[in-house]
């Protein structure tokens, strides 16, 4: 997929470069003929295809029309709210807990992808992601590595640690992110979110529901 693209690429920039030229010189009423006047117009004609290069990096990119055979990955920029299934044990009573409510924010450029996890009792921040994208093989995925910092009071029970996290992307029907994480910690499971919001949301949202483990030692 990575070869198909940069080929659009570049046939899209010789396109436009092509464009560009013989617009300056219709524009101009230059003879492009003459090799003097043909590459004096070159300076005008990168000018032209860097600024359109700006443009596509900064905003075109998100454009469906580009997705696939220009673009190869999704844009998953905002927020995402769903439940880790985790094989944790809470070394207090030895169980493993419920489905943990949890929010995961995607900052994502045409060249970089940032993703930061948050439950109540943590956030996890990625230090090393990537996309995994080939249509031939039914693969879209993206993945990331991530240093998880729990709260300070929670030291005795949770303390930082790496980890890994892989994650299907689903468009259709409906915009889903279902993964698997495993730690450091040697502790692993999975990860099922759904798109929320296009902005990046600073705190889990009321309605997602309390952390389960937090909620049973308030009650205590």
């Amino acid at each position: 997929m990575r070869n198909v693209t940069i080929k659009s690429s570049l046939y899209l920039l010789v396109g436009l470069s092509a464009i560009a030229w013989f617009s300056l010189a219709y524009i101009g009423g230059l003879d492009l003929s003459k090799v003097k006047i043909f590459f004096g117009l070159v300076p005008k004609v990168v000018s032209i295809d860097l600024l359109v290069i700006a443009v596509f990096v900064k905003w075109g990119w998100k454009l469906k029309v580009f997705r696939g055979w220009l673009v190869p990955f999704p844009n998953l920029n905002g927020s995402w709210v769903g439940l880790i299934y985790s094989d944790w044990k809470n070394p207090e009573t030895g169980e493993t807990p419920p489905p943990i409510p949890v929010m995961l924010t995607v900052n994502q450029s045409f060249f970089h992808v940032s993703c930061m996890m948050r439950t109540s009792e943590m956030e996890s921040y990625s230090y090393s992601e990537g996309f995994l994208i080939d249509p031939d093989r039914q693969i879209k995925n993206v993945a990331y590595s991530y240093t998880s910092k729990p709260r300070l009071s929670l030291n005795e029970r949770s303390i930082p640690h790496d980890g890994t996290a892989v994650f299907q992307i689903i468009e259709q029907p409906k915009q889903k992110l279902i993964g698997r994480y495993w730690t450091e910690r040697l502790t692993k499971g999975e990860i099922v979110l759904e798109y929320h919001s296009k902005e990046l949301l600073e705190e889990l949202p009321k309605d997602l529901g309390d952390h389960p483990v937090t909620e049973h030692e308030n009650r205590r």
